[in-house]
């Protein structure tokens, strides 16, 4: 499915339901990607609201969380309409809201791992009733094999939410049943291009492997869960909030590279699912 046309098609929404992800290749176009990579890149509170997370071989993972997705080109990308169209199609129609995003980096030969989880294995502790939630994974460079890329247990949403537990300074799956799980469905290995979506369910199982390359692996995550989901317990994550759609072309014709008034960075002592250190 290419980016040029963001309505989910009947057959796309059938293979998510199926699979609990789909693949929407070039859904940002090169300028698109360059500009949320110079706003990552070039900005000090994105460096300075960096967390670390640390696996059980003692690599690390730099995450830089926010809540609300504010005006900034990164915003921009968050409540453009083929985003935010497309979590809702995915999510039954239902209106949807910005739960989190986050910048996903794993640096040349250092990167670490992420253990088999569910999203919501995290996100049903912060009172959230209903596995509603989705997460779009984008490409910011490329994300292969060698350099750490996502893998997904294809139609592992299906299971239900699983028990997590925490490992190292991790929340993961209880390994046991993955491995179970393992026998009986596929493990796919997403490799993506930059601008290039990976659109999956909150009871999905995925992880990812170290960074052994001398390539980065950055990534930027938009989380959504819909409005009737609206958690039933203040946590660190945002309770709903209309959020307003802009069209897809203020992604290229926003300018705003520094200004992060509102987005709420998360620091150390926001994070309840994983032991963290900011950098």
């Amino acid at each position: 499915m290419s980016g040029t046309n963001y309505d989910i098609s009947d057959q796309q929404l059938k293979k998510y339901e199926e699979n609990g992800y789909i693949i929407i290749r070039n859904l940002f176009d090169a300028e698109e990607v360059r500009k949320l990579k110079k706003c990552f890149e070039d900005t000090e509170e994105m460096v300075n609201n960096r967390i670390t997370l640390e696996d059980s071989l003692g690599r690390n993972v730099d995450l830089t969380v926010w809540n609300d997705p504010g005006n900034d080109v990164t915003g921009m990308a968050a409540r453009s309409e083929k985003v935010v169209t497309a979590a809702e199609r995915l999510l039954g129609g239902h209106e949807v809201y910005h739960y989190h995003g986050k910048l996903v980096q794993k640096n040349p030969n250092t990167g670490g791992t992420f253990l088999w989880h569910q999203d919501y294995g995290y996100w049903y502790q912060n009172g959230c009733l209903f596995p509603e939630m989705l997460t779009v994974f984008l490409a910011l460079d490329k994300c292969d094999k060698t350099n750490g890329c996502l893998k997904v247990l294809r139609g592992s949403h299906k299971c239900g939410r699983i028990d997590h537990s925490m490992v190292a300074g991790q929340t993961g799956a209880d390994i046991d049943r993955v491995r179970e799980l393992k026998k009986k469905l596929d493990v796919v290995y997403v490799e993506l291009d930059p601008g290039d979506a990976l659109l999956f369910s909150c009871n999905l199982l995925h992880c990812s492997g170290p960074n052994d390359s001398d390539r980065r692996r950055w990534a930027y995550l938009m989380c959504y869960n819909t409005r009737h989901n609206n958690p039933v317990k203040v946590h660190h994550h945002p309770l709903y909030t209309p959020l307003k759609k802009v069209p897809n072309s203020a992604i290229k014709e926003c300018e705003n590279y520094t200004d992060f008034t509102g987005k709420s960075f998360m620091g150390t002592n926001d994070e309840t699912t994983n032991r963290v250190e900011r950098k």
